[in-house]
């Protein structure tokens, strides 16, 4: 290795101040580099985080209306998320971003939903479903005079090979 060569610079052969410093900073050097790989390969954001960080929209179970939560998580573990958003009539859902997802209607309605594609009323039918390999951002409000009801259940893999928003 380029440190033992003998009579160089980096030396460190010896028991010295010089060569213990040299060996604690290339020891140093390679702890960050490891933690940087496993940020770097992680989820930008979960919802342990809350997944709200500076500019950056709230995770779904996390967004709520107006200063309400309309999510409730029902159950977590490693491998799974899930969550069951309620939205009585002219209540919505503010700007939020999903990971991959399976999504379950229980009781459903008519909501106004935004993306980037534009403003749409979508009737989502009692029993109906759904896969999502994610959404960048949208926002929702039920229009209807029904409340809707959804589960929505994320596989935790999933999320990490999501593009979340910057």
């Amino acid at each position: 290795m380029f440190w033992r060569r003998e009579g160089g610079p980096l030396d460190i052969k010896d028991n010295s101040l010089m060569a213990w410093l040299l060996r604690f900073v290339a020891a140093l050097l390679v702890a960050a580099v490891v933690v940087m790989m496993f940020r770097l390969g992680a989820p930008k954001a979960s919802a342990e985080e809350g997944a709200s960080k500076g500019d950056s929209l709230p995770y779904a179970l996390d967004a709520g209306w107006k200063g309400e939560k309309v999510c409730e998580l029902l159950f977590e573990n490693d491998d799974t998320r899930v969550g069951r958003c309620t939205f009585p009539p002219g209540v919505g859902h503010e700007r939020h971003y999903h990971p991959p997802h399976y999504g379950y209607i229980l009781k459903g309605g008519t909501m106004r939903i935004t993306d980037a594609d534009g403003t749409r009323d979508a009737e989502t039918p009692d029993g109906a479903s759904w896969w999502s390999p994610g959404v960048e951002w949208h926002e929702a409000i039920n229009v209807g005079d029904t409340t809707a009801v959804y589960l929505i259940f994320e596989p935790k893999s999933a999320a990490a090979v999501t593009v979340m928003p910057e």
